[in-house]
């Protein structure tokens, strides 16, 4: 058995490692597909067709490097037919629908995609003979919120006032009934769930999430128009939960059931920061007239705190964040003036991702 650094992500486990990713088209899959394709794992993404123009699935021309097909995974055949035949030895299930607000909009579809999805994945996986590892990614909003000032714990109970938070805690009990009634032996795979905070990076374009709201209106050079500057999230940069995720998933595959639990992948305490300190961070950081006003209509419920507690992280992976917020925010704005100045933006992530895991490129 390989000896693995714990708490770092070690390309050598990787290399020549059949991985089956879900959601690789989306902002999390894209930079996750490229991390692995840097360590030579051998890929097979299966997702939607990107749902932004632009994406990062496509100036980042992910799709050269692994093989990606568009599928949907409220449709059990199709997933279980790819997934068996790729053969993975790897699970990471990533694919959901992830907008609060969306939720609203489109209830059924959030709860088909994100909760019986997750039962299609699943489901497929007992079929995989060689499976050894999954990781399923849920959110921390999986948590009944009680707008507590501490971080949740993964024995908190599940909740969510909202339709995606209500999904995400479906999704871990899911999970973790999966986990006691199929993948509980020696010879099943090893099934965790993993809660993120807030994640933000370079190449995010999606519909109402802060991080791309401000780029597209600073682009513009119009004042980012804000619902709720007091809500406090734990915010992240996108490689800091993919870096757990993989972490967990070297573990899974080596040590076995005792890691086959929920995991809490957030930031220092310090970096859990209101949307308005983000703002005036980013409007001074970016300059030319950049500002922020306040959205006075009358918006859907979020919540205003919400925190993760990772010492269980630290403790059992020896997993830490490495990049703080301000840090954070500085590679996304020199990450988008790399993308608007036409640079190549395959080779600009590869660079940060071996900056990140101090790889030699």
């Amino acid at each position: 058995m390989e000896k693995l650094e714990i708490g770092k992500v070690n390309p050598s486990f990787w290399k020549g490692r059949r991985v089956f990713l879900t959601g690789h088209t989306g902002f999390k899959g894209s930079w996750l597909s490229l991390w692995l394709h840097q360590m030579g794992a051998i890929v097979k993404g299966f997702a939607l067709e990107p749902n932004t123009n632009p994406s990062l699935f496509e100036v980042a021309k992910v799709n050269e490097l692994l093989d990606s097909q568009f599928g949907d995974i409220r449709d059990i055949s199709i997933i279980k037919k790819s997934m068996v035949d790729f053969n993975p030895d790897v699970l990471i299930h990533m694919a959901a629908q992830p907008l609060v607000r969306l939720s609203y909009h489109e209830p059924v579809n959030t709860y088909m995609t994100n909760v019986m999805g997750t039962v299609n994945v699943l489901e497929s996986a007992r079929s995989c003979k060689n499976l050894k590892a999954i990781v399923s990614v849920t959110t921390d909003k999986c948590y009944e919120n009680k707008e507590w000032a501490w971080g949740y714990r993964e024995n908190e109970p599940m909740g969510g006032h909202d339709p995606y938070s209500s999904s995400k805690g479906c999704v871990e009990l899911v999970t973790a009934a999966y986990r006691s009634s199929f993948f509980n032996t020696n010879d099943t795979a090893n099934l965790a769930s993993a809660r993120a905070g807030n994640v933000i990076g370079g190449g995010d374009w999606a519909e109402d999430r802060l991080i791309p709201d401000i780029l597209k209106a600073f682009e513009k050079q119009e004042p980012v128009i804000i619902r709720n500057p007091l809500a406090t999230r734990p915010w992240q940069h996108v490689l800091e939960p993919l870096s757990g995720y993989l972490v967990l998933a070297q573990q899974l595959y080596n040590k076995g059931k005792e890691f086959a639990e929920p995991w809490n992948f957030g930031p220092k305490d310090e970096d859990c920061q209101s949307v308005g300190w983000i703002l005036d961070k980013m409007v001074a950081k970016w300059g030319e007239g950049a500002s922020w006003e306040l959205d006075e209509k009358n918006n859907p419920h979020e919540a205003g705190y919400l925190k993760l507690d990772c010492s269980k992280a630290a403790m059992k992976l020896n997993w830490h964040p490495r990049w703080n917020l301000e840090y954070t925010l500085d590679s996304i704005i020199n990450w988008h003036h790399s993308w608007l100045s036409g640079k190549n933006i395959q080779e600009q992530c590869l660079q940060e991702i071996a900056a990140y895991n101090d790889i030699e490129i």
